[in-house]
């Protein structure tokens, strides 16, 4: 059963990958054009707390993550937030970061932020087309060597 903070940010309508030990989701407000949200599946509260396998696969799912970002947004940098105040499980909030704009079903997203910290607040809602193409993006990477990663 998934624990509320996995809710918290969708699941399973915003699920692009999952494995043993994490989902990798779009998180439904995005301040920039792609940003995801990695989520441990277990009821861990620290990140201390996670199986040693978790680290393993928490690689595998940011290479992922990062190889579906640049493939849609050709990012420049990429923060990971871990921010568990409000949302008590381990996870992370995955940002792409870019100078200027991306262009994505007609619309602009802008790194407010740029280049200073990600402006958590100027958000828009993620579509199903975004959510649509990230799956398809992850889909295409699959064949890739990663561990653990089902």
């Amino acid at each position: 059963m998934a624990h509320e903070t996995l809710g918290k940010f969708g699941y399973p309508d915003t699920l692009i990958h999952e494995g043993e030990h994490w989902a990798l989701l779009v998180r439904p407000a995005q301040p920039t054009l792609g940003a995801l949200v990695l989520c441990a599946l277990s009821e861990a509260r620290s990140y201390a707390e996670l199986p040693p396998a978790a680290y393993a696969e928490q690689r595998d799912m940011v290479v992922l993550a990062e190889r579906i970002l640049r493939e849609l947004t050709s990012f420049e940098r990429i923060n990971y937030l871990m921010l568990m105040m409000v949302d008590p499980h381990v996870h992370l909030h995955v940002i792409p970061r870019y100078q200027g704009e991306r262009e994505f079903e007609g619309q602009s997203f802008r790194d407010s932020g740029w280049p200073g910290l990600p402006n958590l607040q100027d958000t828009r809602p993620a579509s199903a087309g975004l959510i649509g193409e990230l799956r398809r993006l992850a889909a295409m990477t699959q064949p890739s060597p990663l561990h653990g990663c089902s």
